[in-house]
């Protein structure tokens, strides 16, 4: 986190503002008095509210792991740098698999559908159940606080076939799920789904799992990118150093 240091303002205090902005989104989402909170499933039905739920524990849990860094510097303690090393590789799996596919595909099928028909993903009724910043705590800000992180943060990445099984098992079991609640309730999730006969629903279906596997490349890629070009600068001005 070397990068992090020399920032204008530390990683660690940005990760805690990201953390504070999501417990607050969260927190006053559920307070809404929206109809579908009250219908089978409640607010985890929909795909904006578990990512919500993920870049909020995942965040929570990067915090956690700066302060056991901080708390273990300079200690010699085994057992602590056995725990810190289990937390790290959480908070890595977690954004591999979780924060950020996941969230970069809310952002960008939210918007792209919102542009195309909003009817069909965020009718126009919901204006007046939700607040604007709620809908862009939920919907936009999403995608610059995980880019700010992939920039502070070198993760390291799962063996990329684990990773993809997971986020295919992740993506798989939502779609599951929406299947569940529209066999007990007759109704579809998303306006969308209503509108599509089944073979293409399934096509969408098919399709979603693909791209949640793309993005889980692109976020392996952007991180290595980022990563591997960094190292490669400092190793440069090490090596300078020495020989200066």
């Amino acid at each position: 986190s070397n990068s992090g240091n020399m920032a204008l303002i530390p990683s660690q205090v940005l990760r805690v503002a990201i953390l504070l902005s999501y417990l607050s989104i969260l927190c006053s989402f559920k307070a809404l008095d929206i109809p579908a909170h009250q219908t089978y499933g409640g607010s985890w039905k929909f795909l904006t509210f578990i990512n919500l739920v993920i870049q909020t524990v995942f965040f929570g849990i990067s915090v956690l792991t700066d302060l056991s860094s901080l708390l273990t510097q300079g200690s010699n303690d085994q057992e602590q740098q056995r725990q810190l090393r289990k937390l790290i590789s959480l908070r890595d799996w977690l954004m591999a698999v979780l924060a950020f596919p996941v969230g970069v595909l809310v952002v960008t099928i939210f918007w792209a559908l919102y542009m195309y028909d909003r009817e069909l993903v965020y009718p126009k009724i919901l204006d007046s159940f939700i607040p604007q910043w709620i809908n862009h705590g939920m919907h936009t800000t999403v995608l610059p606080f995980i880019l700010i992180e992939m920039r502070t943060t070198h993760h390291h990445y799962p063996n990329r076939t684990t990773g993809q099984a997971a986020v295919s098992f992740f993506s798989t079991g939502y779609i599951l799920w929406i299947c569940w609640i529209h066999h007990v309730t007759g109704m579809w999730v998303y306006p969308l789904l209503d509108q599509l006969p089944s073979f293409p629903k399934c096509v969408a279906f098919v399709a979603s799992v693909a791209v949640i596997n793309i993005l889980y490349m692109v976020g392996e890629i952007l991180n290595s990118f980022i990563w591997d070009k960094s190292r490669c600068i400092e190793e440069k001005l090490n090596s300078k150093n020495k020989i200066d």
